[in-house]
């Protein structure tokens, strides 16, 4: 299987499931709280910080979604290496709350380490592309 057929299917996968994670998180959240990793439900009116985060993740998954169905690789690249910060973000979150460790680093780690490859693997694919130099276009004599 070439590089970029293996970057596309990686990249969609994780379009899927962010999507599939915050549309959870907008429609249903005390059902996908607890996987989350965080020890307790947040109080009071906190539940709609779940949507927020749920909505986040809606938005992440179409940014990277538009950038790989318009043929943008490159961008994606970027951007999944970027977006990597989120996951690593909600693994901080839940290891400095005194959540689930291996949800924390099995979960979130992961899922963040495999957007960096995926990442670094589309920069890779797209390498060559990006040093290609211009064609100088031609003069009228």
């Amino acid at each position: 299987m070439s590089l970029k057929k293996i970057n596309t299917v990686l990249a969609a996968a994780f379009i899927l499931f962010i999507l599939w994670f915050g549309t959870k998180f907008i429609l249903r959240p005390e059902t996908v709280a607890p996987s989350f990793g965080l020890p307790s439900w947040p109080s009071g009116d906190g539940g709609g910080f779940l949507i927020i985060k749920g909505i986040r993740d809606v938005v992440l998954a179409l940014v990277l979604g538009i950038l790989l169905v318009t043929g943008h690789r490159r961008a994606l690249g970027w951007v999944l290496l970027v977006e990597a910060l989120a996951a690593y973000g909600d693994m901080t979150t839940v290891l400095a709350h005194q959540g689930s460790v291996p949800t924390a680093l099995g979960v979130h780690g992961l899922t963040a380490t495999l957007m960096v490859v995926n990442g670094l693997l589309m920069m890779r694919e797209t390498r060559k592309v990006a040093a290609a130099p211009a064609t100088p276009a031609l003069q009228p004599a």
